[in-house]
């Protein structure tokens, strides 16, 4: 890694080198922070974790052949240099600041409250057609995956894609810091950790810290429909390229628009977006209409980096799901949709809305919801009631607060809701509901394990 000697990252994390003065010179291979994936050349950084510290596997790691770690300890007989910092986890935080520092290449820093690893994946695919692009993999947004994230960067890579998540106030001022976009793309503002944002104006105040470290020279990308981030003028200067569905000839303050939609199911959807550089005809190969505002993020950022637009269609059309991110599997003669990822009340309607294409019966398998403050009861009723809407055949809930969808979805109509406690007791039933030809949605938030769900499919009629 350039420019990351063992000198140079003691300065970075204001930490105190200890070892053999000869190798302050040596330049890291990697940095990790999990011990199994320490290997020759490579900074060891150990995380105290609620289960395990990464002190413990310090010899471990030495072992493979590391070659330094950090530590919060004084070590006694370290087989190899290492670095004593005050907090591992800043530390972290701190070399990847500074790694940063060293890098040319752009990096786009996408945040929202819903679709930010789906729109990643779709910039991630567009800017791929003229770039060697490195991307967040599964959940890395936070600010130990954000870091983590930084410091994959090679020599090879051209563009960096990141996805940086938060649920206060404060933390996207710390991942802007550390990530420095040069791009910053918002999905929008929707009713996610209103624990500690209180209100959809407390998620943009939280969202926009994203702007605090904007490059001068940089770009901004937003959804134009949505209602709060509609009222971002500029910032610093940087005027907001807008992106959204054409309302009207009135309508001129969308830069990038879409029209002409025509849904084709599963097998995706049709478009025409038209930008400041001509019009593109694609097909994105992602069921759900919710795909176009992520195509037409996409062709936002390709046009701020100089892409063609043959490119960016090719891109859009390139465009892959993600294991867990509205995956669908063929299990039998049954389409399973697999969203277990995670879940909000947005995320919920969209997955639905995919579901609704679905060729014979529609089965929705949903579970609690996380992070929905005091209004969670009510937000999980309207998922019920938004089910129940879309004409889904038969509703299968598990958990405490899916109680409440349950309970919504009855209300409006459904004919067959079923509710359970736990996700044992739902699967119990659901797999003798199941027969060929259905189309089945699961989707739940992290903590709910749903992706045991779709093994127990899988296990019972993928034969």
């Amino acid at each position: 890694m350039k420019e990351m000697t063992l000198e140079h990252i003691a300065q970075a994390c204001r930490g105190t080198y200890v070892g053999d003065p000869a190798k302050q010179q040596t330049e890291v291979a990697g940095v990790t922070i999990d011990s199994r994936e320490a290997g020759e050349g490579c900074l060891f950084i150990p995380i105290k974790g609620a289960r395990a510290d990464g002190h413990d596997f310090i010899p471990q790691v030495i072992d493979k052949g590391a070659a330094a770690v950090l530590s919060e300890k004084e070590l006694s007989d370290c087989a190899a240099p290492y670095i004593r910092v005050a907090s591992s986890e800043q530390a972290l935080k701190d070399i990847a600041e500074y790694y940063r520092s060293c890098l040319t290449i752009p990096i786009v820093g996408i945040t929202g409250s819903v679709g930010k690893t789906s729109t990643k994946e779709m910039i991630a695919s567009v800017l791929s057609q003229k770039y060697c692009v490195l991307k967040t993999k599964g959940n890395f947004n936070n600010e130990i995956g954000l870091p983590l994230t930084l410091l994959r960067i090679r020599g090879e890579h051209q563009a960096a894609v990141v996805e940086m998540g938060i649920s206060d106030f404060g933390e996207m001022h710390r991942l802007a810091k550390m990530a420095r976009p040069d791009i910053c793309v918002i999905t929008n503002i929707g009713i996610c950790h209103l624990e500690n944002l209180k209100t959809r104006d407390g998620i943009l105040q939280a969202k926009s810290e994203i702007f605090d470290y904007l490059k001068p020279e940089g770009h901004i990308v937003l959804n134009g429909e949505d209602d709060k981030l509609s009222t971002i003028e500029e910032v610093s200067g940087i005027c907001p390229v807008f992106y959204g569905f054409r309302q009207g000839e009135s309508d001129i303050g969308k830069q990038i628009y879409a029209d002409q939609v025509e849904n084709c199911g599963l097998k995706g959807v049709k478009a025409q977006i038209h930008t400041p550089k001509g019009t593109i005809a694609v097909h994105i190969p992602i069921p759900g209409e919710h795909n176009v505002y992520n195509a037409m993020a996409a062709a936002g950022v390709g046009l701020c980096l100089g892409m063609g637009l043959s490119e960016i269609q090719a891109g859009i059309e390139h465009a892959e799901t993600i294991g867990g991110r509205s995956n669908l599997m063929e299990i039998g003669d049954m389409i399973v949709i697999d969203d277990c990822y995670n879940a909000n009340p947005v995320s919920m309607r969209a997955s639905l809305d995919v579901l609704a294409y679905g060729l014979g019966r529609k089965v929705a398998v949903l579970g609690d919801m996380g992070e929905l403050g005091e209004n969670e009861k009510h937000l999980h009723y309207g998922v019920g009631e938004y089910a129940a809407s879309k004409q889904v055949d038969a509703i299968f809930c598990a958990g405490a607060l899916s109680g409440e969808m349950a309970k919504g979805a009855t209300e409006a109509g459904a004919k067959q809701v079923f509710h359970f406690e736990t996700r044992e007791e739902m699967v119990a039933h659901l797999l003798g509901y199941l027969q060929k030809g259905d189309t089945v949605l699961v989707k739940a938030s992290h903590f709910m394990e749903f992706p045991k769900v779709v093994e127990e499919i899988k296990n019972r009629f993928d034969k």
